[in-house]
């Protein structure tokens, strides 16, 4: 059977549904999952069952993320957030870790990754990291590859691509500051920007600041690998 990949959902200010982006659901299924749309519940008993339920969690993009999660107050350069979506997505994402079940995390769910794991973030990466930064919103197609990545030899990245340095996308303006030491930083941009993190405790936790699910629809051999390696890692959970 399919593996159940619980994707969590995004919602708009003023707006009562919860939506999902479809490059996030075709990129799970091609790959080999079966994904459901994760609402905002709250509840420690609702949480606990729903992180037994699936077989692993994407935690997709969207929105920004409330600062007061890890000290901070807000910066003139922060956008729309949505504390529920916030407070779901912390306490879930504890609970699949605590049992060992994959995490893929994209965007602003790598961000989300890290604050679970005790780290933090830039509010607003152009005005808060010194230096002459990329473009990190890129202005071309979803799925264009606009910058480099160097990758971290012998980290889970560099074996599901096989690669050293991938060319990505890029649209936010928020990013990764300060990653735990349980935590690699296992991709970096050439102006010093983290793009992807992995857990060093756990089978298979990655936060990628890009957005493999786009480059995989337009057939990118290292985001289709990327998934096609978290589908297999929750096929293995579900094994056990």
């Amino acid at each position: 059977m399919r593996p159940i990949i619980g994707i969590t959902a995004s919602k708009e200010l003023g707006k009562d549904e919860y939506t999902i982006e479809l490059a996030d659901t075709e990129a799970i299924v091609r790959a080999g999952g079966l994904p459901i749309m994760l609402p905002h519940i709250e509840g420690e008993a609702e949480l606990e069952e729903l992180a037994e339920h699936i077989d692993g969690l994407f935690l997709a993009g969207g929105w920004d993320i409330d600062p007061t999660l890890f000290g901070e107050e807000p910066h003139p350069g922060l956008g729309v957030i949505i504390p529920s979506r916030d407070r779901f997505e912390l306490e879930l994402v504890e609970k699949v870790l605590e049992k060992n079940k994959p995490v893929l995390a994209i965007c602003r769910g790598a961000q989300i990754l890290n604050i679970a794991a005790g780290g933090d973030m830039y509010q607003d990466t152009p005005s808060q990291l010194a230096g002459n930064l990329l473009q990190h919103q890129q202005r071309a197609p979803k799925e264009h590859g606009s910058h480099f990545v160097e990758v971290q030899e012998g980290s889970l990245l560099h074996r599901l691509t096989d690669s050293l340095k991938l060319k990505v996308n890029s649209r936010h303006h928020q990013s990764n500051r300060h990653v735990p030491d349980h935590y690699l930083v296992s991709g970096i941009a050439s102006d010093g920007v983290i793009e992807a993190i992995e857990s060093k405790e756990h089978g298979f936790a990655l936060g990628l600041q890009w957005h493999p699910e786009n480059m995989a629809r337009a057939g990118d051999a290292a985001s289709l690998r990327i998934f096609e390696g978290f589908i297999r890692a929750c096929t293995e959970e579900g094994d056990e």
